[in-house]
């Protein structure tokens, strides 16, 4: 989004009808604000209502430059209803459901927001304009909510609607997921699968959909875990094939190195998919010279070294990176520091690892970790052999 839509001109039309921040979510000062907004993925946007500060929109996921200023628009008609008592300038009852959903979502309410966003779509007539923004916020209430088979009925039901639509990835995949998160022995779940990946094939191998790059590569992502799903490893090598050429040619035309580099981990995951990690190490070598003072380079370059099973020079960009990383994100690398220790199998080392990434999320704010990542560090501890901490111990 700050590579390719946000640099585009088209914007400079909005610019003075928000007021524009960017929040980075790793800083310990943000903390407060990342557990106030109920932050649960990235990237997220969210517009609030500088009456009462409430979030009037969350939207969730990339979108193209035309999609972003739908969403816009959406949202000042979402502050707009908070400043006339909850009613918006429409009175369909699509919108007035609409309204109480967005509100719902903003909370991080995903159970309130999944029933209303129904309500919504239930009300709305043909040719609905927000219908697949709603959908796409459904979805993403229904997954973290486990509602994975309403999800794919959803999808299943949804996409002949927004096919051509900017909605179409976003929809394409999220309902395939929900079918590959049902449980193996759900009735539906073979039923949907069936349906569901053909129209993620077609969506991704579709080159004039218009469509975000990365929500593209989101599409192929999802279609590697239905080939994982069918335990189809050949039908796995050919997705990772064609997501990797894909990549390339996106980072070829890039014009600008944090261009190019928006590409470097999916690019890093599509080559380890194929058994060619060796293929990332020159452009997360260029990206590391040109962003010397970001920590992904060197700690993806950690991954692909790990990857090769090139022990120590995996080590030595986990050294580099941990030196620039800082926040929630550093446990991260914590763990892929640990699985290079135990690569060069020096336990004690790793067990080391864990105790100081367990010592990092200890010392985080509110709204930076949580009880559940503790628990499960300090059960990597002990798998590891080590010492649990005192019982209490922050």
């Amino acid at each position: 989004m700050r590579a390719f839509v946000f640099t585009d001109p088209t914007l400079a039309s909005q610019a003075g009808r928000f007021v524009w921040l960017e929040l980075n979510t790793e800083k310990a000062d943000n903390a407060p604000v990342t557990k106030r907004l109920a932050v649960s993925a990235l990237p997220s946007f969210f517009v609030l209502d500088p009456a009462d500060e409430r979030v009037a929109l969350r939207w969730v996921g990339g979108a193209t430059t035309p999609h972003l200023i739908h969403i816009l628009d959406d949202a000042r008609l979402a502050v707009a209803s908070g400043a006339s008592g909850g009613v918006r300038h429409e009175t369909t009852p699509a919108d007035l459901a609409l309204a109480r959903a967005d509100s719902l979502y903003g909370r991080a309410d995903y159970a309130g927001a999944a029933t209303a966003y129904d309500a919504a779509i239930a009300a709305a007539a043909d040719g609905w304009p927000r219908y697949g923004r709603v959908v796409e916020s459904l979805l993403y209430c229904l997954d973290q909510t486990g509602g994975y088979l309403r999800g794919a009925e959803l999808a299943l039901a949804a996409y002949p609607r927004l096919a051509r639509s900017p909605s179409a990835a976003s929809v394409a995949s999220s309902g395939l997921d929900c079918a590959v998160s049902l449980k193996e022995d759900d009735p539906r779940r073979t039923e949907l699968l069936a349906k569901l990946e053909p129209i993620a094939r077609a969506v991704a191998d579709d080159r004039t959909l218009a469509m975000a790059a990365d929500d593209r590569s989101g599409v192929y992502i999802s279609l590697l875990d239905a080939r994982d799903a069918a335990k189809d490893s050949v039908g796995h090598h050919a997705v990772a094939e064609a997501w990797s050429g894909f990549l390339d040619g996106e980072a070829a035309r890039a014009r600008t190195p944090i261009a190019r580099a928006v590409f470097d981990p999916h690019r890093l995951s599509a080559y380890i998919e194929l058994g060619h990690a060796e293929r990332a190490i020159p452009m997360l070598e260029a990206s590391e010279r040109d962003f010397p003072d970001d920590y992904n380079p060197p700690a993806r370059l950690a991954n692909a070294y790990r990857a090769l099973k090139r022990w120590d020079e995996a080590l030595a960009a986990s050294d580099r990176a941990m030196q620039r990383a800082y926040g929630p994100r550093k446990l991260l690398l914590y763990a892929n520091r640990t699985d290079i220790f135990l690569g060069r199998a020096d336990s004690t080392s790793a067990r080391r690892t864990v105790q100081e990434a367990i010592a990092h999320a200890k010392s985080l704010p509110a709204g930076q970790t949580s009880e559940r990542t503790i628990a499960n560090l300090e059960k990597r501890l002990a798998a590891l052999g080590g010492a649990p901490p005192p019982t209490g111990a922050r």
